[in-house]
């Protein structure tokens, strides 16, 4: 059915994953905003260019036509627009549902979450782009999933090109979609779906081709305003100048390193309108080999200025800027390298076991555990009346419990507790 249970341990590293990325927001000042998983179909539809078609839409609930969530920013944007909200830093953690061809080894499912950071309100230009990239390189580096590149864009300048390469405005967005299977095919393909598919020239996609195989970075951008053709199209023009800004608060933020200005990236959602960014992680195939291979995107993004109008009645616009971590992705990926190292992971965070040596002492163990509970400390024990210690001490080592905290019939005469640290078998009294 294209969605999976998970385990404990596969639940308590998506956990870790989760706490990791909302630690990273909130330390952004982003408050949590939540919308429903149903939406009116009408919302959705139309946002998401051809991937309309994996919408789950729902029969007729007696006069409303419902749909369940593609994304989590066409929602956000209808919620600014309702709620007439023009300023706000916000993240949504939460499911989104596709229909689409699972493919459960590359983190691809029908339900899976999504972590989403945005920005809406009119601000100068590049400052929230730039923090939105910042955030994306904190999560990676946070996580250390190893070697990564954020490739960066920007739709104006895109649209820029396919212009002065001869292509008509109402093939703008369909040649976007092609453009943005370049990371997985060969030019030769995506030239022949243009001309063949699309109905581009030959000559027009090979213009294409000499602008959307370059990448750098703040040179390369020097090189394109200089550029005789580009420089004379006005959102060419616009979008390169904005990108120079952006390099240069990537510069300040010390994160350059890891960026690169990518013509090629075209991201296939309708509503981006400026910058557009991707996240992928890169692997060393063998030693010999210097240039590294992507593994596969595990975040993307982008500025939608247009998407709220869409939902005001007045049409007034709220400029957005938004990020979304690949959480299912980084997972697959994290979940594969434990167990190619035979790592156990724990599955709660109890940090002591009460133990009894001696029989019938349930009460002193129930006794005891209050109290812990009470102070606020995780704690559990055995349900079982007289259980042996050495079983009791096992359970500890199977589960990663730390400290076993032991009360016999010693103990209690002293009216002390025996806490032993599982792994080195010490013990101190208390």
């Amino acid at each position: 059915q294209g969605t999976r249970d998970h385990a404990p341990a596969q639940t308590a590293l998506r956990d870790r994953l989760l706490s990791a990325v909302v630690s990273c927001f909130k330390r952004h000042g982003a408050a949590a905003i939540d919308t429903p998983v149903l939406e009116l179909r009408e919302t959705l539809m139309g946002k998401y260019g051809e991937d309309t078609k994996l919408i789950y839409e729902l029969q007729d609930q007696g006069g409303e036509l419902l749909a369940l969530r593609y994304d989590l920013t066409v929602p956000f944007a209808r919620y600014l627009a309702m709620n007439k909200i023009t300023n706000i830093k916000r993240y949504h953690i939460a499911k989104v549902y596709r229909r689409d061809n699972p493919a459960m080894t590359r983190g691809r499912y029908r339900e899976f979450y999504q972590c989403d950071f945005d920005i809406a309100g009119q601000f100068d230009p590049m400052i929230p782009d730039a923090e939105c990239l910042k955030i994306v390189h904190e999560i990676l580096s946070d996580l250390q999933l190893g070697d990564f590149l954020i490739k960066v864009n920007d739709r104006r300048i895109l649209n820029g090109v396919f212009a002065v390469c001869g292509v008509p405005e109402s093939k703008f967005i369909p040649a976007c979609s092609t453009v943005d299977k370049l990371d997985k095919v060969p030019w030769e393909e995506v030239r022949s779906e243009m001309v063949g598919e699309r109905g581009l020239s030959p000559e027009a996609a090979d213009r294409i081709g000499e602008y959307v195989q370059l990448h750098g970075g703040l040179d390369l951008i020097e090189r394109l305003l200089q550029d005789p053709k580009l420089s004379q199209n006005k959102l060419a023009k616009e979008g390169l100048g904005d990108m120079k800004l952006l390099f240069e608060y990537l510069t300040l933020f010390g994160i350059t390193g890891k960026i690169s200005f990518d013509l090629s990236l075209a991201r296939g959602l309708d509503y981006y309108t400026g910058v557009i960014f991707e996240a992928v992680l890169l692997q060393q195939e063998n030693e010999h080999v210097e240039e590294a291979v992507s593994v596969g995107s595990v975040a993307g993004g982008g500025r939608y200025d247009g998407l709220v109008g869409m939902f005001d009645p007045k049409g007034r616009k709220v400029p957005c800027v938004g990020v979304s971590i690949g959480i299912e992705r980084i997972f697959s990926i994290l979940e594969q390298r434990l167990e190619a190292s035979g790592e156990k992971l724990r599955t709660t965070e109890t940090q002591v076991l009460v133990a009894t040596p001696q029989k019938h002492l349930l009460p002193a163990r129930l006794k005891l555990i209050s109290e812990l509970w009470d102070a606020g400390i995780k704690a559990e024990m055995l349900y079982k009346k007289d259980p042996k210690l050495l079983k009791q001490l096992q359970y500890c080592e199977d589960t990663g419990i730390p400290l076993a905290a032991i009360v016999g019939e010693q103990e209690l005469a002293d009216r002390v507790v025996k806490l032993r640290d599982v792994a080195t078998r010490e013990e101190v009294r208390m």
